[in-house]
């Protein structure tokens, strides 16, 4: 452990007391020595202290990268990607197979790590210690299998071979956020170091030792210090020299963000994953069971203080059993406990800035302006913490409200009664995103069916984003202006990698021989086409 646990009660009332947390930032300085070495970075650097914030104190000193210093790592990068694109691919998958132990014997110091920069719950901390597992295992025991050879029926039977196969881009740019910030920078670049990869990685500088003690744990497990280059810095600057360097990029963060990364990669013709926005919905149809639905529906509003590209911030419940759903769900949601304790007591931490603080309060504070009805929370808490906010449920939500359909990326729900399911398919459909939506029933099949009338990436039906998100073999991203392409599964390594198609001929090439003409020649063609047909073939 980092810290002591218990530092503050978890709370959810507005008289306790505040108990200062212990500025962090002495017990950090270890972190700090050992890791900070692994930034790209001039001899004599610029450095940025970042908040803790759980206080809104200073928590590390860390070094800043310039845009030259941008490509001093890929040129490294470069350097190192290509020895290590000839190991085998189980060599490669077998490092991350050990990534997957080291990070679950460590998880407790990684944890408070994970907790000090993002002023998570260690219960939110724990879903990413689980997802790097999940990745690790699942790409270090099935890339083999994706990247394996494939044989394709050639256009004659026997006669041509054709053989795909699957070279590295070379080497990744990828720009993670804080909000997940192991998850989103080593599950995004596993799949990319095991196709063969070398990755030039920028993490969002406030959760930057978090990316830092992963990358490390990475190299002990035996990946080469030079495939994993780290740069920190600004979006403007050092992020956009990240992106005008990859011979692939996969970003994650905002839409106004992401269609700049696509018009700068389009512009090298340089492919490029985005997963961006969301405004999840989340559906309660009259079958479903009410106190389950409400108990994971407040883990789906409120994971991570709500700043989840995932959770839910729309709710549609059908009107017969809207006031029954209501007092189950507004109950719970008003019993969250709060706290900054390293330890699994506090339901809920803390958003991670003071400018997310202010963008969720501008979201509630507009949406009552305007005659919205708060049922649950809706003001921060200071008592706790400086950027405690607490869980808030809206009804009366309209058109003219900032988060009607802007993502607030916050502890915030609106609630809505609509008539029936295709009323709710509707509305669920009416927005710019498309990235997750949950549906409650008592019927599967009905679930599934309402399930494919949504335009979203991935639907759960009876639980929470957890579902679909930790189906790791199955592709996850978002459609509309949640982004483009997907991380998980086939898709998910197959995307750092160049299909190349190998043909072989054999006895004979497609010309007619010397002694038959180009119309009997045609002639026979035709008739090997039908009958290929009437076989079957593909």
């Amino acid at each position: 452990m980092l810290l002591p646990t218990g530092n503050i009660p978890a709370m959810t009332v507005p008289d306790v007391a505040p108990r200062p947390l212990a500025s962090p930032e002495p017990l950090l300085q270890d972190l700090v020595l050992r890791l900070a070495p692994g930034v790209t970075a001039g001899a004599h650097p610029e450095t940025v202290t970042t908040v803790a914030p759980f206080t809104g104190g200073p928590l590390a000193r860390l070094p800043l990268s310039t845009p030259d210093d941008v490509l001093a790592a890929y040129a490294g990068a470069r350097a190192a990607q290509r020895p290590w694109a000839k190991r085998s691919v189980r060599e490669r998958a077998a490092v991350f197979l050990r990534l997957h132990d080291l990070v679950l014997e460590r998880q407790d110091e990684l944890l408070d790590l994970i907790q000090l920069e993002a002023g998570k719950a260690r219960r939110h901390a724990l879903e990413e210690v689980v997802d790097v597992a999940l990745n690790a295992r699942h790409y270090g025991r099935s890339g083999p299998r994706y990247l394996r050879p494939t044989r394709h029926p050639g256009i004659v039977p026997v006669l041509s071979e054709v053989v795909e196969r699957h070279h590295p881009k070379g080497v990744v740019g990828i720009v993670s956020p804080w909000n997940y910030p192991l998850t989103l920078a080593a599950s995004d670049a596993i799949p990319a170091f095991i196709a063969g990869n070398a990755v030039v990685h920028k993490p969002d500088t406030q959760t930057a030792l978090t990316a830092l003690w992963v990358r490390a744990l990475a190299v002990e497990a035996g990946l080469p210090e030079q495939v994993w280059q780290v740069v920190l810095g600004d979006g403007p600057t050092v992020g956009r020299a990240v992106v005008d360097g990859g011979d692939y990029v996969c970003f994650t963060g905002s839409t106004p963000v992401g269609r700049e990364v696509a018009e700068r990669c389009a512009r090298r013709l340089v492919g490029c994953s985005l997963e961006l926005g969301g405004k999840n919905p989340l559906i309660v149809l009259d079958d479903a069971d009410l106190d389950r639905a409400a108990e994971a529906a407040v883990r789906d509003c409120f994971a991570n203080a709500g700043q989840l590209c995932v959770s839910t911030e729309r709710l549609y419940v059908v009107e017969g059993v809207f006031d029954a759903f209501v007092d189950r769900f507004v109950r719970r949601v008003r019993s969250l406990s709060l706290g900054t304790n390293l330890d699994y007591g506090p339901a809920m931490g803390s958003l991670v800035s003071a400018a997310q603080l202010a963008r969720v309060s501008q979201h509630v504070d507009d949406a009552v302006a305007k005659g919205a009805t708060v049922l649950a929370g809706g003001v921060p808490r200071p008592d706790v913490g400086p950027y405690f906010y607490e869980p808030t449920v809206l009804t009366g939500v309209t058109e003219d409200m900032a988060l009607c359909r802007n993502e607030t990326f916050g502890p915030v729900v609106s609630l809505r009664a609509v008539r029936e399911e295709q009323e709710a398919l509707r509305l669920a459909n009416d927005s710019d995103f498309g990235l997750n939506a949950s549906v409650w029933t008592g019927d599967v099949a009905r679930g599934r069916r309402l399930a494919a009338g949504l335009r979203t990436g991935t639907v759960t039906v009876n639980e929470t984003y957890a579902a679909a998100w930790g189906a790791t073999s199955s592709p996850m991203g978002g459609v509309k202006d949640s982004g483009l392409g997907r991380r998980h599964g086939r898709d998910g390594i197959l995307k750092y990698t160049e299909p190349q198609t190998v043909a072989v001929q054999h006895l004979h090439g497609f010309a007619p021989p010397p002694s038959v003409s180009y119309d009997t020649w045609a002639k026979a063609f035709t008739v090997g086409l039908r009958a290929m047909k009437a076989l079957g073939r593909r």
